[in-house]
């Protein structure tokens, strides 16, 4: 059952609040108090709402998942059609891409230095993401790996390729064709596939 518009617009306007106080400080630094008086919202609609910031928090992040999920699909039926297991990974990393750049105010903000419970939640979700392409398409590679192997390397190795390209300033096509070409060539090595 979808929300009551009213409700969305109250959460929409506290994730957009979040956001927007992290370019001031760390989310650890913020209270919820802060957090309902720059939103102006009554701390009781908050708490109608979320348990705590860490509970919105959480709500930001599932909601970019769901958004990559369904662009992974029409991906999927747009270049994947036969179900190519390289082209299933590329198409996962292009919805990772588009949303670390659609959501750029916010990643910046997650990393381990500025924010250890933020960078602690995306790891959970972007792996989470990875984990089950990786069992999905465990069967379709013959990898060395096991799935969790595989997810790690994917995600330490890529996410910190895209943010440390994101940081040198290179163009959003850039990091996709660097991306897809990195990661065709470790999911084709014989590093990566038994032999």
């Amino acid at each position: 059952m979808a929300e009551d518009r009213r409700i969305l617009k109250t959460k929409k306007n506290l994730k957009r609040t979040l956001i927007e106080l992290l370019s001031q400080k760390a989310f650890e630094q913020i209270s919820v108090k802060e957090l309902c008086e720059t939103a102006q919202t009554s701390r009781i609609t908050f708490y109608t709402h979320y348990n705590d910031k860490y509970d919105l928090a959480d709500d930001i992040f599932q909601d970019m998942v769901a958004i990559a999920t369904d662009e992974f699909h029409d991906l999927q039926k747009t270049n994947n059609p036969q179900g190519d297991p390289i082209v299933s990974y590329c198409n996962m990393f292009d919805c990772i891409l588009n949303i670390y750049y659609d959501h750029n105010l916010f990643f910046p903000h997650t990393s381990f230095r500025e924010s250890p419970y933020l960078n602690h939640l995306l790891y959970q979700y972007v792996s989470s993401y990875i984990e089950h392409r990786a069992d999905k398409e465990k069967n379709k590679i013959n990898s060395q790996y096991t799935v969790k192997q595989t997810t790690a390397l994917l995600y330490y190795a890529l996410w910190g390729f895209i943010s440390e390209s994101y940081s040198a300033d290179l163009s959003r096509e850039e990091i996709r064709r660097q991306t897809k070409e990195v990661l065709k060539s470790l999911l084709e090595s014989a590093i990566f596939i038994k032999s």
